[in-house]
């Protein structure tokens, strides 16, 4: 999937928790159910932090790897809340 492009690009790359994620749900919420997002992060809290948003909030965590010491992750809007 790290191949292929997404729909949308969150860079939140020098920002410290809890602010990747507070722009995350606000980025996921003007979405499309469906779109698809990449999360580039440079807080390694971020790795426990956005799979649980995923899961908490019913989004598909599509693939998270790291590159260059930059988190990122590939999520699908999911239709829940």
């Amino acid at each position: 999937m790290a191949d292929k492009e997404v729909d949308h690009l969150l860079d939140t790359q020098g920002l410290c928790c809890p602010e990747p994620v507070m722009l995350l749900h606000s980025k996921i919420r003007d979405m499309s159910v469906g779109d698809t997002l990449l999360v580039e992060a440079t807080d390694p809290s971020t790795e426990r932090d956005i799979p649980k948003f995923c899961m908490f909030l019913g989004h598909e965590l599509l693939e998270h790897y790291e590159e260059q010491n930059i988190y990122k992750y590939i999520i699908r809007k999911g239709t829940a809340k």
